[in-house]
């Protein structure tokens, strides 16, 4: 497979991955990160991008429900 075809495969994958979420927070800075992780780690940039897009979200996903557990946490108290 051709360079162009492995990155259209992962741009395939990474725009369906993206879509089926309505919140893609996390997404583009993990796929940076990984991008440039994965290019200096043998080449593997696509590879990096997709997981740095899956690992980004899920801590951006993470930060979220903490500080909703935190905003929550005050009304607790007086109940």
């Amino acid at each position: 497979m051709t360079a162009f075809g492995k990155a259209a495969v992962a741009a395939a994958t990474l725009l369906v991955a993206v879509s089926g979420t309505a919140h893609a927070a996390g997404c583009i800075k993990g796929a940076v990160v990984g991008g440039v992780a994965g290019h200096y780690a043998g080449h593997h940039a696509v590879i990096g991008a997709v997981g740095g897009c899956v690992v980004g979200h899920h801590i951006a996903k993470k930060h979220a429900e903490e500080q909703a557990a935190q905003r929550q946490a005050p009304h607790a108290q007086y109940r």
